[in-house]
């Protein structure tokens, strides 16, 4: 085996607050304690803003947006010469789509490169696969924390077995102690402590834990819940502490605020460790299965701790084997239960830690070193220098960013050509407006959503008289008769249906609901908000998921303004929640959907659970919003990248995988807004590049390669057949493009301002 001389790690390190800092900076230092004659260095990640005091080891800093750092960051690598490059990979620290950014790096390295995948996804996106595999490509030699990492990379990326090495997250070497010392010291004498610890955010379930409270504390009254850990910095940024007080008010509202402690501070090591060896039994009830590794896990697991933890995919392979105690996720009730179980019977929780810490003894940082030692040193064996200058795509390409379209200028003038004093004209022959059809609610709905979205970043507002004739509309659709809303009505001013569909229904309340929040004119406000509670009523029967999904639309809007209605507020509960178990019914391991079918405007019921969850605080309605829009973001992206939402001609099929076309424009909007909404509850780029890949599709980037948008009139074509565009200008298809528009140019410009460039300190790596 070659002899190391030099070792570089590349990744997020401390005082950076996140994961991966830690472990990036504890690999490091054990590496370094373990082989103190090889020269050791650290080239730290930094994100948008931050600014670290870094220590001595970190040697040069790339900002995860700046390409030209990751050319500087390659070329002070080479010019230092490490034997061999330690890769921290996860998706969300690296810039780019699905972080393309460290390939600037990677393929310019004259040296091995050994990755550590810190994720490995069982159904990546087509932008994620692309980039993972070019990194697999790159590497010498994977490491994986587990054997679900090595059966992903085996059955989804195709890497041979000799390639991949499992070395489990490393822990600190420490006694198995009892907790009653540093139970007093901490503050916690004669309690029965439960903690869990780590970075607080919505993906954490501390809400399951903090419900399961009352049953624990029946069973086990001295029990006390202790959140350890600083609220998450991305989640401080855009909401302060909102989400903390949030958990705050739900143990006050369910009696149990004396039994928790939230402890809002970022801890060094020693601390974290007083703070497990004086807890009872540790909890991870994280929302989504799809973890790999979890840090804190290991940690709690390898002190001797009886761990209660969600399936998630660390936690199977880690507590199996009466190593621990697996919950389902989101429940409450067991979750209490198995707690209560184990605080309540020492017996049983003192074996529990005899074998957790027993398992744990090949996970101390020592033995993890020296494994990766020997896996560093098989790199510099196995290394080819002349594949590291030529990396390619499959296809033979060089990686090249996709075509980036630059936003157009809103314009109205086609919308407006499709009004008439009665509302909007629902069809188009071109561009002409097609009296023969008529109107419709659908319609002039989204005419007054698009009206009361106009305006907020300086768009130009349409007349008064316009968005007054869409309410008008809206108000004269209602049947007091029926308490339903009629959706078509002929040229004539004849109401073709004394009730409209389900769908149309919601569609109707949702433009109300945002009209009684947004609308410039108080008097419309009351308007819009007093026929929304009057048509809510009828919802609660509805059986459309659709509906329900456009229903809590409306209602997040109303709601932000109307907190003190209560029945709007059970509604909203009531409906995400028959989505939520829609979901958990119908999805199978190929199949993470709410319905046994794709149809039209699917991206709107991921959205709605995760507009709802953001407002409620409620993990479960995000963590299954972002899983079911991940899932269906995977069947709307080609495999060179472009969007293409679910074609018509695949509606109603079982479980078929969707078809190329008709492509409608409807989709491309829904599929924008859910990703936008997607973004503000989970920091990974993958949502901002997927919102962007959808509204490219208006621009030319889809199957045809064809523009859709007239960016001179705000026009737009009705949609993709197989062999052309669809020439047709219809209500619907204007006012996708304009409602996109508005979504995508609101979200650019937040982005332009978040991308202000950032002074970064560059020392020169040390020979």
């Amino acid at each position: 085996m070659s002899e190391l001389r030099r070792v570089a790690f590349i990744g997020n390190h401390l005082p950076r607050r996140c994961g991966i800092a830690t472990f990036t900076h504890d690999l490091h230092r054990a590496v370094a304690m373990a082989a103190p004659a090889i020269d050791t260095c650290v080239v730290a990640m930094n994100d948008p803003g931050g600014v670290y005091d870094y220590p001595s080891p970190v040697r040069f800093q790339l900002r995860d947006n700046a390409l030209n750092d990751y050319r500087k960051g390659a070329a002070a690598l080479n010019d230092a010469g490490p034997d061999v490059v330690s890769l921290q990979h996860e998706y969300g620290i690296f810039g780019g789509d699905a972080g393309a950014n460290i390939l600037e790096l990677l393929t310019r390295l004259r040296m091995p490169v050994v990755t550590t995948l810190h994720t490995v996804l069982a159904a990546p996106s087509p932008a994620q696969r692309a980039v993972l595999d070019q990194i697999l490509d790159i590497s010498a030699k994977l490491v994986v924390m587990s054997d679900k990492g090595r059966h992903f990379l085996r059955s989804v990326h195709s890497v041979p077995a000799e390639k991949i090495a499992v070395i489990p997250h490393g822990i600190p070497e420490f006694p198995f102690i009892e907790p009653q010392n540093a139970n007093a010291k901490l503050g916690f004498a004669g309690k029965a402590v439960i903690l869990t610890f780590g970075l607080l955010s919505p993906s954490k379930g501390i809400e399951t834990v903090i419900d399961a409270m009352p049953a624990i504390i029946n069973s086990c009254p001295n029990a006390v819940y202790v959140v350890l850990g600083a609220t998450h910095p991305n989640l401080v940024r855009d909401q302060g502490e909102a989400y903390r007080e949030g958990l705050i008010e739900r143990a006050c509202r369910l009696g149990v605020a004396d039994h928790i402690v939230f402890c809002n501070q970022f801890v060094d090591q020693p601390t974290l460790l007083e703070y497990i060896s004086m807890c009872d039994v540790y909890v991870t009830p994280y929302l989504n299965e799809a973890q790999m590794t979890s840090g804190t896990l290991a940690y709690s697991f390898g002190l001797g701790k009886a761990v209660v933890s969600t399936p998630y995919w660390h936690a199977q392979e880690l507590l199996a084997d009466g190593r621990g105690l697996l919950v389902p996720f989101a429940d409450a009730t067991t979750t209490g239960a198995k707690i209560s179980s184990l605080l309540t019977n020492d017996v049983r929780r003192n074996a529990m830690r005899q074998r957790a810490y027993a398992a744990s003894r090949s996970m101390t940082w020592p033995r993890t070193a020296m494994s990766h030692l020997s896996v560093f040193g098989s790199a510099c064996d196995t290394h080819r220098p002349d594949i590291r200058r030529s990396k390619k795509l499959a296809n033979g390409s060089r990686p090249e960013k996709q075509k980036r379209y630059t936003v157009p200028d809103l314009k109205t003038a086609s919308l407006l050509a499709m009004c008439d004093s009665t509302g909007l004209i629902q069809h188009a022959v071109h561009c002409v407006p097609d009296r023969s059809h008529g109107y419709c609610i659908d319609d002039n709905a989204r005419a007054l959503l698009l009206a009361c979205s106009l305006g907020q970043n300086g768009e130009p507002r349409l007349a008064e008289k316009v968005t007054t004739r869409f309410a008008a509309f809206i108000q004269h659709a209602w049947n007091p008769d029926t308490l339903r809303f009629r959706n078509f009505m002929s040229y004539d001013r004849r109401w073709l249906e004394p009730v409209g569909s389900e769908d149309s229904h919601g569609r109707a309340l949702w433009a109300l609901g945002v009209c009684s929040r947004k609308d410039t004119d108080p008097s419309r406000r009351n308007w819009a908000a007093g026929l929304f509670k009057t048509a809510l009523v009828p919802v609660e029967h509805f059986s459309s998921p659709r509906a329900w999904a456009f229903t809590l639309l409306g209602l997040h809007a109303y709601c932000a303004t109307k907190s003190d209605d209560a029945a709007a507020d059970r509604l909203r509960h009531l409906l995400a929640n028959r989505l939520l178990a829609l979901l958990l019914e119908t999805r199978t391991d190929a199949w993470h959907w709410f319905e046994d079918v794709l149809a039209y405007d699917n991206a709107r019921l991921p959205q709605a659970l995760i507009e709802t969850g953001l407002a409620t605080a409620s993990q479960a309605h995000i963590e299954a919003g972002l899983g079911s829009l991940r899932w269906l973001m995977a069947q709307q992206t080609t495999p060179s990248g472009c969007f293409r939402p679910v074609g018509t001609e695949s509606f109603g099929k079982l479980h078929a995988k969707p078809a190329k076309f008709d492509q409608q424009p409807v989709d491309a909007t829904a599929t924008i807004a859910a990703c936008l909404a997607a973004a503000r509850a989970d920091d990974s780029p993958e949502w901002p590049a997927g919102a962007r890949r959808a509204f490219d599709w208006f621009l030319g980037a889809n199957d045809l390669e064809v523009s859709l948008a007239d960016v001179a009139t705000g026009g737009c074509l009705d949609g993709l057949h197989a062999d052309r565009p669809n020439q047709n200008r219809g209500a619907e298809s204007v006012l996708s493009y304009l409602l996109a528009l508005v979504d995508i140019g609101q979200h650019t410009r937040a982005e332009l301002i978040a991308d202000q460039p950032q002074l970064v300190r560059s020392l020169a790596l040390s020979a």
